[in-house]
């Protein structure tokens, strides 16, 4: 979900790992040259997903990497195989009241340029969370710890499940 700390986790975790890291809305928007914001408002949602969708077919197909991927990547079935085939997909999962609580201030989110962004979020929330589930190989409950908390939390699953080497 959007502010479930996907890049913030992720970008730690690659440096854990000395991995590189790959945000994709980041590279959509060096791509189009525009925010996302921007894109959306002028070509609509349909087109940013299938533009999305081919980064993310890029990114699956290339080096070992950590990527946080757009909260609404999950909406196309393409893009949970292709992840999912790719890696190992870990959900940060937050409830919508704590995604609120962390996003109340920001603007720059499409989605959540409405009237209520607390019922939007748990409008998405209804919808992604079950996609979200079908793309995970881990499911982490983000709640309020702290990054370095969140990826050691990552780091144990990943462990567990004979993913990594322990320690």
């Amino acid at each position: 979900m959007p502010g479930s700390g996907k890049s913030t986790v992720g970008r730690s975790l690659a440096r854990r790992l000395r991995l590189p890291f790959h945000d994709s809305d980041h590279l959509i928007e060096q791509r189009i040259g525009c925010s996302i914001r921007d894109y959306f408002a002028r070509e609509g949602e349909v087109a940013f997903r299938d533009l999305e969708q081919q980064v993310l077919a890029e990114l699956a197909r290339g080096e070992p990497c950590i990527l946080a991927t757009g909260g609404g990547a999950v909406l196309r079935e393409a893009n949970r195989r292709a992840l999912r085939a790719a890696g190992h997909v870990i959900y940060l999962r937050s409830s919508p009241e704590e995604l609120w609580r962390r996003l109340r201030r920001d603007t720059q989110r499409p989605l959540l340029q409405v009237a209520d962004p607390l019922d939007k979020l748990r409008q998405l929330h209804a919808e992604r969370d079950p996609l979200y589930r079908d793309a995970a190989h881990f499911i982490i409950d983000t709640g309020r710890p702290s990054v370095p908390t969140l990826v050691n939390m990552v780091l144990m699953q990943l462990e567990l499940a004979g993913v990594l080497p322990p320690g």
